[in-house]
């Protein structure tokens, strides 16, 4: 299935080219302002985004009753964040988004209104024991994997499937996500090559992803940003999603 252009980005950037070469976890500060981005498929990813919801909303959102406090508060956090970019604009008791939609914030409904307003996929992770345990996500764009597997499993479950995260990885992993301080977020990103460009894709542990190719026509790049909520001290894995025709030229 081919994807509509505005849902395609026109390049990944080199400096994500970069980060995706390095070895894992291969955590870096996020530059002042730089947590949430907006890019040319800005206004086609959040389409996307709503279709799926409305399709089938139990597939890319769930929230434990555990992390209520935490999702209400990442909306919070989110809604502060946007307050300070020039691409959004408070009208009236409204956001208008930077493709001009206006959205009306439901704290009632704190996921679905992160998905009306930012690109990122969102997954709230909380302490419970000596792990972090995935307790809320909005996934609608999900690179071979499925929500329905890994909620409410801890970090070292729900990456079993990956072939490099053997103990060493997990155990940094964890000090990461046990060390990450509010106000102080860290990213990284991956880069795989994709045969098909569609942006949800979930697939069952059992269910691998075929290879990409060097000859595949799509790049499928993530940029994984993670950082604590001050107030529940949730831990935040964002993922910002590029899909881009291989041959398409790098920038920033």
């Amino acid at each position: 299935m081919t994807q509509s252009a505005p849902i395609l980005q026109s390049h990944i950037p080199q400096i994500q080219r970069d980060r995706a070469a390095a070895r894992l976890p291969s955590m870096v500060p996020v530059a002042p302002g730089d947590w949430l981005q907006v890019d040319d498929a800005y206004a086609g990813q959040l389409a996307e985004k709503a279709r799926l919801i409305a399709a089938h909303r139990d597939r890319v959102m769930a929230c434990l009753p555990e992390a209520r406090d935490a999702a209400a508060e990442l909306l919070t956090v989110v809604l502060a964040e946007i307050a300070m970019r020039p691409d959004f604009a408070m009208v009236g008791h409204g956001i208008r988004r930077p493709d001009g939609v206006v959205v009306s914030p439901d704290p009632k409904d704190p996921l679905l209104t992160l998905s009306q307003l930012v690109q990122e996929d969102l997954c709230i992770l909380q302490k419970q024991g000596d792990e972090h345990v995935l307790t809320a996500a909005l996934l609608c764009f999900p690179a071979s994997w499925t929500l329905a597997e890994k909620i409410g499993r801890p970090l070292t479950v729900i990456h079993v499937p990956v072939a490099p995260y053997d103990d060493g990885i997990a155990a940094r992993v964890q000090r990461l996500f046990d060390g990450v301080q509010p106000g102080r977020p860290v990213w990284r990103a991956n880069l795989l090559r994709y045969e098909d460009p569609t942006l949800f894709q979930p697939r069952a542990e059992a269910d691998q992803r075929p290879v990409g190719r060097p000859d595949s026509a799509f790049e499928r790049s993530e940029r994984q940003t993670v950082l604590r909520l001050p107030g529940t001290r949730a831990v935040v894995f964002s993922i910002h999603t590029h899909v881009v025709r291989r041959g398409a030229i790098s920038q920033g």
